[in-house]
């Protein structure tokens, strides 16, 4: 017979936080809801991607979307544009798919050639369409804390959060990275007077003198810098909370098969000193999916934009 010692003394294991597992967590409740809508305005969502050029990570995020909409029974629209196509022809596409009342939201999959500005892309997307949550009326309302659709990655990280009972109000979140996308409005979102915030939070980034120190200070830690194992065991508090936003592929040209993807967080030595991590893959990556799927059936449903 085994017997197991409780000693107050011994700090608590890590615990891994399994992103694909609320994912499909989430997807199955999703269908329940989807079943609801469908039947009530016999019609099903859709939820359109516009994809430039062969980029192969953009590829790989586009088609899990894509294969995600299939799984929960939305109805997807890929739109793949030669890397060489005018702004101008580019915004053409994006004009069809804010005026067709088939798409109830849709994407410009990020990042685009170097010849197309992506603030004017952006800028085009019609808001009530912007499932992404990148529109700067949908971001000023975030800040505002006025109904809208969050950016997807802050809103898979606030849902894990969630999920796993992880208490944000009085703590000290540390956020690496300071990008429209992921860093600034996850920062806002979790300083916020909400259940999922009221935390007070630090927004440092590669700028940021005595970097250490500060994220030594952290009860959560979000890495979103993009750098592989930029995060290292030094950096980290016993006990803290750990989300890794980074998905980096690191390539052996000697040998394909090697090849993997790592986050921003040196993984391995890190965990030792979490209470709770999130892996790559399959941490915060599967949620950034979901984020995006909940938004486009706030957009069928006209949750947030009436009309």
């Amino acid at each position: 017979m085994t017997y197991i010692c409780i000693d107050q003394n011994i700090p608590p294991v890590m615990k891994l936080i399994d992103g694909k597992a609320v994912a499909e967590e989430i997807k199955s409740l999703t269908k329940i809801e989807l079943y609801d809508f469908t039947k009530s305005n016999n019609r099903t969502p859709t939820l359109a991607a516009i994809l430039v050029g062969d980029n192969p990570a953009s590829k790989a995020y586009v088609n899990n979307k894509v294969r995600t909409c299939k799984e929960i029974g939305f109805n997807s629209l890929l739109v793949k544009l030669p890397a060489d196509i005018s702004e101008e022809d580019l915004l053409a596409e994006v004009e069809k798919l804010n005026n067709n009342d088939d798409v109830d939201g849709f994407i410009v999959q990020l990042p685009l050639p170097k010849h197309i500005d992506e603030i004017k892309v952006t800028l085009a997307i019609d808001h009530k369409k912007d499932v992404d949550g990148f529109h700067p009326i949908n971001f000023g309302r975030m800040a505002q804390g006025l109904p809208c659709y969050l950016p997807a990655t802050p809103y898979g990280i606030t849902m894990l959060l969630e999920r796993y009972n992880i208490e944000t109000a009085g703590k000290h979140v540390v956020v690496v990275g300071r990008s429209n996308i992921v860093g600034t409005p996850i920062s806002i979102l979790l300083s916020r007077k909400t259940k999922l915030g009221d935390a007070t939070v630090t927004l440092a980034h590669s700028r940021t003198k005595n970097l250490s120190d500060i994220t030594l200070q952290a009860d959560i830690l979000i890495a979103a810098i993009g750098i592989p194992g930029f995060i290292t065991e030094d950096m980290v508090k016993e006990d803290a909370v750990v989300i890794d936003v980074g998905i980096n592929r690191v390539e052996n040209p000697d040998n394909p098969e090697t090849n993997k993807l790592v986050g921003d967080v040196d993984f391995e030595n890190v965990k030792g000193k979490c209470s709770y991590i999130t892996p790559v893959p399959g941490g915060v990556g599967p949620m950034t999916v979901m984020g995006l799927i909940m938004n486009t059936l706030k957009a069928a449903k006209k949750e947030i934009y009436p009309s």
